[in-house]
């Protein structure tokens, strides 16, 4: 109002009364409107030479503001289980002892419902996944994590060089028996597969903007097969001209399917370039990898009870012509026992025929003298839990020979003179891999999307070289939060929140868990 005066009296400006009004307006950031009732505003000033009081408007407050209404609404929504909808608001409304306590006349749309839901903090969407649980707590699962796994990693770790998530050195590796004891690096492996319409689905969208027709599918896929290291990164040779990374074309008239002799070969090649980067020998590689088939296929010639004849004959009756005969097992004293009669026994009738699990277990000293003896096996060799001596199948099954057969991988890698474990089962946030892919499918997805093979693999390889080494280290220390959370009983949840509540750290505090339990 002082400024619409001051304009109108201004002697420079030389205003009419609407045009003075209209340049306070502006100045205001007001509408025509406005103008209108600055010029009411002053005449009522003048007629009274009082200030006109503006009220504030006053709004009707939504019923959903009330506390006690919106904790009855949610409560009932809850007891609705996971899959809630607005029709459910208008049900619960709709009952009588709710139409008395809260005074209503009539039901609300579910228009009205969807906004309520809205200003109680639910959106609709897709369900987040948060940590896999399935089989996660599963005894032989959590046995073989705490028992086995994280024993060894404390033995694996202790050698370590460590960096913290800017890459300072926050551990130098404790040898006290060098040479004999080396500084370990770890190698992770996995697979993971890109698909050519793998693109971001969510932007801004203009108004009045006409949907494309969208291409039905995934597309074409490449799996990628990588190890890395916290290190050295990608695995390579130091001058850059070779790389462990098999890109692979899988599917029915490409490449075939990736099996357990790709997956061998690949790590015979990533050894080499792993001991390539170190060629003074001062370093084992610590080469881990998950329980994928593959990776848990056996060797030709592996021993295996399972489709052993309890007596002796010729076995097996068809030979096809890859077979591969089984390898000696051990005595108790250490000699080699050959499962086999040798083809100049003196007895002619046994020569060249298959022992038998029942000698075999004879000439071990574990055959039982009982009456009846054990049968061959137990129906579809679902034995009893825990039992040992059931079946002659689960005795020979039992010989610490038999029961610790390494896979064909574990072979290869313990033969070229390095480390290698099994991650847990259902436990991909222990290989910190897992997150190098995220990363690169994240990359991979701001890509255009490719035509033609050569341009999805050329996304696919300019997605994964997006991965540096100072982001995995980030991600290994994260991978190694989540050990140091099971080390300290934490359940799959607990070191999730740790996790990420800890996040900087290589290591979680002692007092992690007295934090949690003062939480809850």
């Amino acid at each position: 109002m002082l400024a619409f005066l001051r304009y109108y009296a201004s002697g420079s400006l030389q205003k009419w009364w609407i045009e003075a009004s209209e340049l306070a307006t502006i100045g205001a950031g007001k509408g025509s409107y406005f103008g209108r009732q600055l010029r009411s505003w002053v005449m009522q000033y003048v007629a009274s030479t009082t200030l006109p009081l503006l009220l504030p408007v006053q709004f009707k407050r939504s019923m959903v503001d009330d506390e006690d209404f919106k904790n009855d609404i949610k409560m009932h929504l809850q007891a609705q289980g996971k899959w809630v909808k607005a029709a459910h608001i208008v049900e619960f409304l709709q009952q009588e002892e709710v139409k008395q306590k809260y005074g209503l006349t009539k039901a609300i749309s579910e228009c009205t419902a969807r906004r309520w839901m809205h200003e109680m903090a639910y959106r609709y969407g897709r369900e987040r996944n948060g940590q896999y649980v399935d089989g996660h707590e599963r005894e032989d699962v959590v046995e073989y994590q705490k028992n086995v796994f994280l024993k060894r990693w404390d033995e694996f770790e202790s050698r370590m060089l460590l960096h913290d998530g800017e890459g300072k050195v926050v551990q130098v590796p404790k040898l006290p028996n060098f040479p004999h004891t080396l500084r370990v690096e770890q190698v992770a492996h996995d697979e993971s597969t890109f698909y050519a319409h793998d693109q971001r689905k969510t932007r801004w969208i203009p108004e009045g903007e006409s949907p494309i027709p969208a291409k039905k599918g995934e597309g074409i896929s490449l799996m990628a097969s990588d190890f890395c290291s916290p290190s050295l990164g990608w695995l390579r040779s130091p001058d850059g001209s070779r790389e462990a990374r098999l890109l692979f074309r899988a599917g029915k008239n490409r490449d075939g399917w990736f099996d357990s002799e790709d997956i061998l070969q690949q790590t015979d090649l990533a050894i080499d370039l792993f001991e390539e980067n170190f060629p003074l020998g001062n370093v084992i590689g610590l080469f881990c990898f998950d329980n994928a088939p593959s990776h848990q296929k056996r060797a030709p010639d592996a021993l295996s009870a399972r489709r052993m004849p309890k007596g002796t004959k010729f076995w097996p009756k068809k030979v096809p012509d890859n077979y591969v005969r089984m390898r000696a097992g051990k005595l108790p004293n250490g000699a080699q026992q050959d499962f086999w009669y040798p083809d100049d026994h003196p007895n002619k009738e046994l020569a060249r025929k298959f022992k038998g699990m029942k000698i075999i277990l004879k000439e071990r000293g574990r055959w039982p003298n009982t009456t009846p003896e054990p049968k061959a096996e137990c129906d579809g060799f679902n034995c009893p839990p825990g039992w040992t001596d059931c079946c002659t199948r689960r005795l020979l099954w039992s010989e610490s020979d038999f029961a610790n057969q390494k896979s064909a991988l574990q072979e290869l890698v313990e033969a070229r003179g390095h480390l290698f474990p099994f991650y847990p089962k259902y436990h991909c946030e222990l290989n910190f891999i897992e997150q190098c892919w995220g990363k690169a499918k994240y990359e991979y997805c701001m890509y255009t999307m490719p035509k033609t093979e050569v341009e999805l693999e050329r996304n696919v390889r300019m997605a994964l070289d997006s991965v540096t080494v100072p982001m995995m280290r980030r991600f290994a220390n994260r991978s190694a939060r989540f050990m140091d959370a099971y080390r300290k009983g934490l359940l799959g949840a607990e070191a999730a929140w740790a996790n990420k509540k800890y996040r900087g750290h290589c290591v979680l505090p002692h007092n992690v868990i007295l934090e949690i339990q003062n939480g809850l």
